[in-house]
């Protein structure tokens, strides 16, 4: 009911109370840039580096303003006096300087000026950490109004910068023609200092966090059920993620023998089967292939008309998605088309009753192998994929623990905490019978909800079969083999080029190669 196309500046909405809403006309202008190295990007996260400092860079050369700002709106005012860039050459030199910066690996955080000006800026670099905080002065910039210096929305940016490099950093701008005020550094305690004109204000950093969430969990209220509304608020701030490595994980290439720019073959098969509405195909297709495996593409009508045996496949993996919408439930439909189409189940029963085959499925893929009855096919009480506990879809960044486990591609991470993407609406294991009868492969670290998003049996995230070469799992490893698809990473491995999840979909490969 929302129009679209050339439409889109009159909208209107009508209720059936007779009322009617029209939206304010509104031009959206998108712009896109080439990123020339996805690896070189700065966390808005405060770094954990006490020999530090704080800059600010200003790109407007404008006077500090509150017309339209996010201050003067919560005081149910807009404004005409307003910000804008008075020099669009000085603009240009201050983003282009500070590109250079972070190309040369000079910028240890950082965070742009935008909604709710430089107070908004300086709270939200500390509140994605668990500890610590700030102490700054700021008579360097602005005027002599401290509530404007707070909540103008001047753009410009907070860079922190290691102290021994603010020569070279200072040097770099000032060729550039760019001015920066050095307004703070780190500080232990859990607040900001802040001192203006001899006067100080010290604000409680966990105390804002949680007031700039209060508005997320009203929203939540009114779209999570069982409570989970509450858990999350209460639980947000106290389920920090924390990765355990393999002592000898180099986070390199060469230690698995990977060659990224393989262009032969190398004779061990992998297919992806995909069907209406699944996705991240490509994802797990270059996961595989990075491995070692050669790669095919295959679909539900490939198999259904037997233009695909899976004869000479080695291991085959179904992808995450919505499979034929969900209309029917999660992978329901995708079940139907193995279940009631003679030629797909007798394929994949020829592919699962040879003992020299591996299987995975991930997300919708993880709820088809259920459904189906892939993984403990000798179970008289049989495991479910149900709706999350909030009733709702989850998706968000998750620890994920390895326990001991049998399994051909999770064994060697035994003992791992690792990040992974969750993204479904029905990831609920229920799981009949007592945790030891399952061979479980993944757990959500903590058993709390977000931290176990969908209220999962034992905080399972996946499972494999008795033999280990089958797995079913709901999070996603294809999407964090590299670091930079990480919505975290830990800081002092800038230099990996790989995650450990990677081990696994290797350790699949040489198992393949061994039963040859």
């Amino acid at each position: 009911n929302v129009p679209t196309g050339k439409d889109s500046l009159s909208m209107t909405q009508n209720y059936p109370d007779g009322s009617k809403v029209i939206s304010p006309g509104t031009v959206i202008v998108s712009s896109a840039g080439e990123v020339s190295d996805v690896c070189k990007v700065v966390s808005p996260v405060l770094a954990d580096c006490k020999e530090s400092l704080l800059i600010h860079i200003d790109f407007s050369f404008d006077k500090q303003r509150l017309g339209g700002s996010a201050l003067a709106q919560s005081l149910n005012r807009v404004g005409s006096d307003v910000p804008t860039v008075r020099d669009a050459g000085y603009f240009a030199a201050a983003f282009n300087a500070v590109q250079q910066l972070i190309e040369k690996r000079m910028v240890l955080a950082g965070h742009d000026i935008s909604a709710g000006g430089l107070i908004v800026t300086l709270l939200e670099m500390c509140f994605a950490n668990v500890k610590g905080g700030m102490e700054l002065s700021l008579d360097q910039i602005g005027g002599k109004d401290l509530i404007k210096t707070l909540f103008a929305e001047n753009p410009g940016v907070v860079l922190q910068i290691e102290s021994k490099q603010m020569d070279a950093v200072e040097k770099l701008l000032k060729e550039a023609g760019v001015g920066c005020a050095v307004i703070g550094r780190p500080a232990d305690a859990r607040n900001l200092y802040i001192r203006r004109d001899g006067k100080d204000i010290s604000i409680d950093i966990d105390k804002m966090r949680d007031l700039w969430y209060r508005t997320s969990y009203l929203f939540d209220l009114r779209q999570s059920e069982n409570g989970c509304a509450e858990k999350r608020y209460g639980n947000y701030s106290r389920l920090p993620l924390n990765f355990k490595f393999n002592y000898n994980f180099t986070g390199k290439t060469a230690q698995y023998g990977l060659d990224p720019d393989r262009r032969t073959a190398t004779g061990v098969k992998a297919a992806i089967i995909r069907e209406k509405g699944t996705n991240g195909e490509r994802e797990m297709a270059y996961a595989l292939w990075l491995a070692g495996f050669d790669v095919k593409d295959v679909t539900m009508t490939d198999l259904e008309s037997g233009r695909e045996t899976l004869d000479d496949i080695s291991m085959i993996v179904f992808c995450g998605g919505f499979s034929n919408s969900d209309v029917l439930g999660s992978a329901k439909g995708w079940a139907g088309a193995f279940i009631f189409n003679q030629r797909t189940k007798e394929t994949l029963d020829r592919f699962y009753a040879r003992k020299d085959t591996l299987s995975l499925g991930v997300c919708n893929g993880c709820q088809l192998m259920i459904e189906l009855g892939l993984i403990n096919p000798d179970h008289g009480k049989k495991s479910r994929m149900l709706l999350n506990e909030s009733h709702k879809f989850e998706s968000a960044f998750l620890g994920v623990s390895i326990p001991q486990n049998e399994s051909i591609m999770f064994k060697s991470l035994s003992g791992c905490r690792l990040g992974a993407w969750v993204a479904h609406g029905e990831g609920r294991f229920s799981l009949p019978y007592a945790e030891e009868r399952y061979n479980v492969i993944a757990k959500y670290t903590y058993g709390d909800y977000p931290a176990n998003p969908n209220g999962s049996d034992y905080n399972v995230a996946g499972i494999a079969s008795a033999d280990g070469r089958h797995v079913a799992m709901m999070p996603h490893p294809e999407r964090a083999i590299f670091p930079w698809q990480c919505g975290f990473y830990p800081v002092d491995r800038k230099g990996d080029q790989v995650t450990p999840w990677i081990e696994a979909f290797v350790n699949a490969r040489k198992w393949v190669e061994s039963q040859k």
